[in-house]
């Protein structure tokens, strides 16, 4: 047999095909798959350049061409036209697709350059409205007593000064100041 003959046998087989896969029958779908499965592989490796991406396009794009093989018009385009739809869905998927973040511990240390992780900076800004919102909800002689001596770094000496109270009565204030704030954020995380 010549290799002109031999490419006409593959083309008449390879229009049976289609044409039994588009009346329905499994076994001519299933032996499109295997054959062009290796050419939809490669194409999708190549384009997302991760191999279970490549695996799940494979299936995504046998699926969309079983059941779009009636707009196929000459079934011996067959592999021409699975090789169109192949890089339309991987340039779809990668433009779709967000970018990968890597979260190895060792790209975690990289971007923390304070010591604290990305987590760490989202639990203590969380924690620093807590706090403000608490501080708010407070009168204004415990807001200034906190203020003042946790905020604007003031001794205890400094806000008897300011205030004309004894230091004792000063750390009374801020005694029942830091009680209340704790039962405020206590409310606040309640709700």
């Amino acid at each position: 047999m010549t290799a002109i003959e031999l490419l006409n046998l593959t083309d008449a087989t390879l229009h049976e095909l289609v044409t039994a896969a588009l009346d329905g029958d499994r076994a001519a779908q299933g032996e499109l798959v295997e054959r062009y499965e290796g050419m939809v592989m490669s194409i999708a490796l190549k384009r997302l350049g991760n191999y279970a991406e490549a695996q799940e396009l494979c299936q995504e794009v046998f699926v969309k061409a079983i059941d779009r093989l009636h707009q196929l018009q000459e079934p011996a385009a067959f592999g021409g036209w699975l090789r169109a739809i192949t890089v339309r869905m991987a340039i779809n998927r990668q433009v779709r697709r967000p970018p990968t973040v890597s979260a190895e511990p060792q790209t975690l240390a990289a971007t923390c350059s304070d010591g604290y992780t990305p987590l760490d900076n989202a639990v203590r800004v969380e924690q620093v409205a807590q706090v403000r919102n608490g501080l708010k909800r407070l009168g204004a002689m415990d807001r200034d007593t906190l203020t003042a001596f946790y905020l604007r770094g003031e001794s205890l000496i400094e806000m008897s000064e300011a205030t004309g109270a004894p230091v004792g009565t000063i750390k009374r204030r801020l005694h029942v100041a830091r009680k209340r704030l704790a039962a405020e954020l206590e409310t606040l995380q309640a709700v």
